[in-house]
């Protein structure tokens, strides 16, 4: 595709439809943690409505909320979001009524967290939370400990047809509060990497040894979604491509052939990370260094994927997708820094976005 800035011909700044939603460009708010439901409940307040908002406002595409616990105990912290009851729901629906009404697709990615649960956010503590301060037991495929965090317990048959369970009880109640896309998360070291990879999963039985056991529990939470999604809303899988331990931990090539099956499962697009498994390993850290896992995805599934990781500057999202390298681009710390990016971007590139008519004297 050409990229000829000026003229209007971006394709950053081009539509992209994946089944019946469309994003009006493909700059798109990667999932961010904000650990801010004071109360413990999961209920999302003014600080959720307000920091969403700022993005869909500022230009973006999709607007995707944060890692969204399908259960009490799927949570990272006591202070995340969730999406496992109607009053969470009911909350839920005044955020994603603003980012619709700024023009932008409001997006959840579900989450549960596994063995790296129950811990306390960076401003009040480290490591786990205690039972009589508010925490809880956690639970993984195997009773192998997150360094620094308490061990969990291995979940047993029911226990994961419970988990697969939730996501889709989750995804009902994503709908209902006006989410135009699910995101499965399983990257980073949560629950559906650990059973995917084998340095965390260690069964023997039918969720463990062999790469089609250990994505079992993955596809299964797939066509659970898929089943309450329908036909038209677009379902997302966050995957890490690697642990950066190979060639003994979850490898690149194992993230193509797994994709290939998310695919045919009914996932529409592999949102592409890395690590967050095992701490300590070396990642090569550089400005857009995650994004060729996104394009071997991409070539060796056949499947739509967008890229993150230090993707700051606008020609560089721009050629990323321009050259077909991915789909769009998640970007987070720049838009931390920067609400209104893509609005800064569309004017660096020559290229036209919507600004809502109260900031109109403020183009770029």
């Amino acid at each position: 595709m050409v990229r000829e800035y000026g003229t209007m011909t971006s394709a950053l700044f081009s539509p992209l439809t994946i089944r019946s939603v469309t994003a009006r460009n493909r700059v798109w708010v990667s999932p961010m943690c904000q650990y801010s439901c004071e109360n413990r409940d999961g209920v999302v307040g003014d600080w959720h409505l307000v920091h969403l908002g700022s993005f869909a406002r500022g230009g973006a595409g999709v607007v995707m909320a944060e890692a969204t616990a399908v259960t009490p105990e799927g949570r990272i912290s006591p202070w995340d979001a969730g999406i496992w009851n109607d009053d969470q729901r009911d909350a839920w629906a005044r955020v994603t009524e603003f980012i619709k009404g700024q023009g932008a697709v409001p997006a959840i990615q579900l989450q549960h967290a596994g063995r790296k649960a129950s811990t306390y956010r960076d401003w009040s503590g480290k490591g786990t939370v205690a039972v009589d301060d508010g925490g809880w037991q956690s639970v993984g495929p195997s009773p192998l400990a997150f360094p620094g965090y308490d061990a969990p317990v291995a979940l047993d048959a029911q226990g994961i047809a419970d988990v697969v369970a939730a996501f889709g009880e989750a995804a009902r109640r994503s709908l209902d509060a006006g989410f135009d896309v699910l995101e499965i998360h399983a990257a980073h070291g949560y629950l559906l990497h650990q059973f995917l990879s084998p340095l965390s999963n260690e069964r023997t039985d039918a969720w463990g040894g062999s790469l089609d056991n250990r994505a079992r529990l993955l596809l299964d939470v797939v066509r659970q979604v898929r089943r309450v999604a329908g036909k038209d809303t677009p379902v997302f899988v966050r995957m890490s491509a690697t642990d950066w331990r190979e060639p003994e931990g979850w490898t690149l090539e194992q993230t193509v052939t797994v994709a290939t099956w998310l695919r045919e499962a009914g996932a529409d697009v592999v949102d592409t990370s890395t690590g967050g498994n095992i701490p300590g390993v070396k990642i090569p850290s550089a400005p857009g260094y995650q994004v060729v896992h996104a394009t071997a995805i991409k070539t060796g599934a056949g499947i739509v994927t967008t890229a993150v990781g230090q993707i700051t500057e606008a020609e560089q999202a721009e050629a990323i997708v321009a050259d077909g390298r991915a789909d769009a681009v998640f970007v987070a710390r720049q838009f931390m820094r920067e609400p209104h990016l893509p609005q800064h971007w569309a004017a660096q590139l020559g290229a036209d976005v919507t600004y809502p008519p109260q900031y109109s004297r403020g183009r770029w």
